[in-house]
């Protein structure tokens, strides 16, 4: 199957402000683009590009005053197949985790899984560990968390949703990766498009989407406590240790976002040209 997918961000700078844009899919899907996802930025300014410590490739760019749109727009090749459940995923030993995998053992600025360590192990310290002990933690922050739009607060902390018991879907991923570090169970902070296919209507709203990935057999799983099943047509953007390390943009100074439109549909051979 084929998906489209982009977003049209729109800003107004009262003066010329840097920015950091990570917008782009993550090099993991690269090769499944079928037309390139180029970041759009109007009025027209420079756009250069890094890679930051955990892969993900980030734009910058300054915007000038006034408003600016910025935008992307693809068409990736996917699967059409759900995330895959492996429920025989073993728990790796920490002294045989892989290097790269410790860093996301760590607590960090909205994972603080070390107020929450007590708190994990007197829930799921009972749960067979591996996949079933990842799952429970995904069936607990499903059922404890009321979603809502306007429950957003881009400074609530894991403990925090824990606590108000109310959040979006990165509130979900948070609690449910410091649950896992808490636990040694090295897991890391995902984002990117999610749309509705194979889903019953209504739909929601386009929106980004969170979910987090956990080291499990070893191998990195998905797991999505937003949604609590397997979903079709995930496209990764970014990955990190929380929602700090994979803004979609980052602003060096006062601005509004005065609107914004995110897309990730189904589209067949005869609708690949971009509208």
């Amino acid at each position: 199957m084929k998906l489209r997918v982009g977003c049209e961000l729109n800003y107004m700078f009262p003066q010329a402000t840097p920015a950091i844009l990570m917008l782009n899919i993550h090099y993991t899907r690269v090769s499944d683009l079928a037309m390139p996802d180029n970041i759009i930025v109007s009025p027209s300014v420079p756009v250069s590009g890094y890679r930051d410590g955990f892969g993900n490739w980030c734009s910058r760019i300054v915007a000038p005053a006034g408003r600016v749109r910025i935008s992307t727009d693809a068409i990736v090749s996917d699967s059409g197949l759900p995330d895959p459940v492996m429920a025989n995923a073993w728990q790796v030993p920490v002294e045989e985790l892989p290097e790269e995998a410790l860093v996301f053992l760590l607590a960090s600025r909205f994972c603080d899984s070390d107020r929450l360590l007590d708190l994990a192990w007197s829930l799921f310290g009972h749960a067979t560990p591996g996949w079933g002990r990842v799952q429970a933690i995904c069936d607990f922050v499903h059922n404890h968390i009321a979603f809502g739009y306007e429950h957003a607060r881009v400074t609530r902390t894991a403990s925090e949703a824990y606590e108000e018991r109310r959040g979006v879907c990165r509130d979900y991923a948070h609690l449910a990766v410091a649950f896992c570090r808490a636990l040694n169970i090295p897991a890391r902070y995902c984002t990117g498009y999610l749309g509705d296919v194979g889903m019953p209507p209504p739909y929601p709203p386009g929106d980004f989407a969170a979910w987090f990935e956990v080291y499990l057999g070893n191998h990195w799983y998905t797991f999505d406590p937003r949604n609590n099943v397997p979903r079709i047509g995930r496209v990764l953007v970014a990955r990190g240790r929380d929602a700090a390390d994979v803004a979609m943009t980052t602003t060096f100074g006062p601005n509004t976002l005065e609107g914004f439109r995110v897309w990730t549909d189904e589209i067949t051979d005869s609708a690949l040209l971009p509208a």
